[in-house]
């Protein structure tokens, strides 16, 4: 039987971070969830705790570290920038600050990431293995887990997931793509070349919940599903589907324009494989693109 934990988990009130309370609660566990905005989140329910400041680390078993600026929440300007860096890097540096002074430390820290630490690789195939890449991200992304590892000088084990592409219902990419593509105005961004590194919410949901529970899982793993597609084929099967045409492609100057530097993100290509996760005995509940898209949206 699994021990139930106390959890303190950031980011816990965007897209992946509703979803992973509920589902730790319903493994057993009880939630702090830290925001900036408590008074917006506080329920009766049982097991969760909504808190405005980082409480004391020593009464947790495990943390979960979520919180990050949006990459889309604005233009990339030098401020911007600065916000996804401090959002992700400076609030995990003095989260494992926190862990060095306490007395008593939480057995796990479980940190997010993104596919975006291997940067634009082309065709190339990317385990956790592969060298990390290049870019504004990858380079976030790299300060960010090495900030994470810190915490293993102190015994604490350290998972850190990089999360690709999330679909989900009411939130997420899939969101922002579904009323072009009702509209019959959906296709590939730019080439369509490019690999996309999907996967479920609730196989990235699960993959959490596993690493604050199986102490045997340390070190990076990627959450994406085990059947990567390129642009061109997630908007053929998004349109199929749907039932629309999905022929219409974004020309990379439009993408520019409408996101600026940002829009590389749309145009890198991640051929990502969750190999640490299918070695470990992960099992996706969600391996093909059709099969995800179908669940979420029939």
């Amino acid at each position: 039987m699994k021990e139930a934990k106390k959890v303190l988990l950031t980011g816990g009130t965007g897209f992946v971070g509703n979803r992973l309370v509920n589902a730790l609660v319903a493994a057993g566990h009880t939630v702090s969830v830290v925001t900036r905005t408590p008074e917006r989140h506080r329920t009766a329910r049982a097991g969760v705790d909504y808190v405005g400041w980082l409480p004391p680390l020593d009464r947790h078993q495990a943390l979960v570290h979520l919180s990050g600026e949006p990459i889309f929440g604005a233009r990339w300007s030098a401020e911007v920038k600065g916000a996804i860096r401090a959002s992700r890097i400076d609030s995990t540096r003095r989260l494992v600050e926190a862990l060095r002074a306490c007395a008593r430390r939480p057995a796990v820290l479980v940190c997010a990431s993104a596919i975006g630490w291997y940067g634009d690789r082309g065709d190339e195939v990317l385990t956790e293995a592969s060298a990390p890449g290049s870019g504004f991200l990858a380079e976030v992304c790299q300060a960010w887990e090495d900030e994470a590892q810190r915490a293993e000088e102190l015994g604490v084990r350290v998972v850190r997931v990089r999360i690709g592409v999330v679909l989900g219902a009411k939130g997420g990419a899939l969101a922002q793509m579904l009323l072009p593509f009702k509209l019959g105005l959906g296709g590939p961004l730019g080439s369509g070349s490019q690999w996309f590194s999907w996967v479920h919410l609730r196989d990235v949901v699960a993959l959490f919940v596993r690493a604050v529970d199986d102490p045997s899982l340390r070190g990076a793993f990627n959450a994406t599903a085990p059947n990567p597609v390129t642009n061109r084929e997630f908007t053929r099967t998004l349109g199929r589907v749907l039932h629309r045409p999905a022929f219409l492609p974004i020309p990379p100057l439009a993408l520019r324009l409408r996101f600026g530097d940002a829009a590389q993100v749309l145009t890198a290509s991640q051929r990502c494989l969750p190999e640490a996760a299918l070695r470990a005995g992960f099992t996706f509940q969600f391996a093909t693109l059709e099969g995800a898209l179908r669940d979420i949206l029939d």
